[in-house]
């Protein structure tokens, strides 16, 4: 954890490099990982089962959008593929997203050694309410006209 005060340019170099880091914890979370290790087992299976619900509320919302979508079995992104809307530039196709539609989405490639590997593929998270979720995959239905 830290703090970073400068000229734009690094602080924009700086938060591209914090992406990659944003999923590691820190120390002092270790106290807080071990407080949740003693919470009770239904407390985490009451988690997963949201979770679940919630993945199959954005990916249902994103296949009536025209979506090609690769259901997750473990993390709170769901991968999909842009080329039913005829789009083969996962970059070019999240920059626009947000004004065509008012959601964001990552190109994946980012993750790969190979960029072209992922080129067509895009994630969205579903760690969200569901009232956003539900709203998301409303827009995206933007894309289908």
């Amino acid at each position: 954890m830290a703090w970073v005060t400068a000229n734009g340019p690094l602080v924009s170099a700086v938060r591209t490099a914090k992406q990659y880091l944003t999923y590691v914890s820190a120390g002092p979370f270790q106290y807080a990982i071990a407080e949740a290790l003693r919470l009770p087992d239904s407390y985490f299976e009451e988690f997963r089962a949201g979770l679940r619900r919630k993945r199959d509320l954005l990916g249902d919302g994103l296949r009536a959008a025209g979506f090609k979508v690769y259901e997750p079995q473990g993390t709170y992104f769901i991968t999909t593929d842009i080329t039913p809307f005829g789009e083969k530039d996962a970059y070019a196709f999240c920059r626009a997203l947000p004004e065509r539609c008012g959601v964001v989405a990552i190109p994946n490639s980012v993750f790969y050694d190979d960029p072209d590997a992922g080129r067509s593929q895009v994630r969205f998270t579903f760690c969200k309410r569901d009232d956003v979720l539900d709203e998301a995959a409303s827009r995206l239905q933007r894309l289908a006209s």
